[in-house]
């Protein structure tokens, strides 16, 4: 009886102990990413080196090293080992069930066109920069041929989705042939399409031309980040507070909750389930304050949402990827 009672206390005493190293760990994974973002906004604030500096970093971030960064690792992935099926059925549930439970939010008090857009971005967009350095450093080289296939899919439905509902709900609401174009020329959808063709086609990459976007594509990631920071607007964050929670609890709370259910009702392996519960788990785009801006949507809730759940998913993400994570199977 002496050795049965001491068992158990000792056996709980070492699940939380594990429970706490994997905590400390997945910390110290995302850390780095982090803090990187705040050094961003720090030297946004500082004004170091400029202030015209970081609209231009974000620039050549998003039109061309990161552009860069996915074709380079899409078209070099090992995507024969990723089960496509599993994961692409899992990432378009995950995409058009939030958007639809997103819809209902719809019909919130005092919520307009305007309002309503921004609060839908702000639900279901996900930062790919904090995604792919997220993955890095908590799965390393394995994870980033299933990071890829679910940036290749997320990226061109979400931003159909949102064009469309601005479309339906926005003040200017675009045509059918201004939607095509906003599709067709943005440089993230080209750049999946570029790396996945260049792949299934075995041509991979020329090795002098590798060479130098992999250059490219180390930074990428830093400069993207960074930007991140810099775009963050805490001043945004004393108007609309009810919007920025809502938006935050359906994104960084419901969404990884989706991915869950998702993962375990089609057995997804133990990495793809959680890779799909990190992209899940992240905040929303900073390109979607763009997006916001050009067609008509509520710019200052946009940027409210954006540095609301990005400060929040520093103590969030680790706790789904821990928590949330456990529920799936071990590795």
């Amino acid at each position: 009886m002496r050795i049965k009672s001491a068992a158990v206390p000792f056996g709980r005493f070492v699940v939380i102990s594990i429970d706490y190293i994997t905590m400390l760990a997945i910390v110290s994974a995302l850390w780095p990413v982090f803090a990187l973002v705040l050094l961003g906004y720090l030297a946004r604030r500082w004004r170091f080196p400029s202030a015209d500096l970081w609209p231009a970093v974000e620039r050549g971030t998003y039109f061309v090293l990161f552009p860069t960064l996915l074709v380079y690792k899409l078209a070099l992935a090992d995507l024969a080992a990723v089960h496509w099926a599993g994961v692409g059925l899992a990432t378009v549930a995950l995409v058009c069930g939030g958007a639809l439970l997103c819809l209902a939010l719809r019909f919130w008090p005092a919520l307009d066109g305007a309002a309503f857009s921004s609060l839908f971005q702000g639900a279901i967009r996900f930062n790919t920069y904090v995604g792919l350095a997220a993955t890095t450093a908590l799965f390393g080289d394995a994870g980033l041929a299933i990071a890829a296939v679910i940036i290749a899919l997320m990226i061109p439905m979400l931003n159909l989705f949102c064009v469309l509902l601005f479309s339906l709900v926005g003040p200017q609401r675009p045509g059918w042939r201004a939607i095509l174009g906003a599709l067709v020329r943005n440089p993230l959808i080209i750049a999946c399409l570029l790396g996945i063709g260049l792949n299934l086609a075995g041509l991979g990459l020329p090795a002098p031309l590798a060479s130098v976007m992999e250059l490219l594509s180390r930074m990428a990631l830093p400069l993207g980040l960074l930007a991140v920071g810099a775009g963050l607007s805490v001043r945004a964050l004393h108007q609309a507070r009810s919007r920025v929670l809502l938006a935050s609890l359906f994104k960084l709370l419901l969404m990884p909750l989706l991915a869950l259910l998702l993962a375990k009702m089609l057995s997804l392996a133990p990495l793809e389930g959680r890779l799909l519960l990190l992209f899940a788990a992240l905040p929303t785009a900073p390109s979607a304050y763009i997006l916001a801006r050009q067609m008509g949507g509520d710019a200052p809730l946009m940027a409210a949402i954006i540095t609301a759940q990005t400060l929040l998913s520093m103590l969030t993400l680790p706790l789904a990827m821990q928590w949330l994570g456990s529920w799936l199977p071990v590795v």
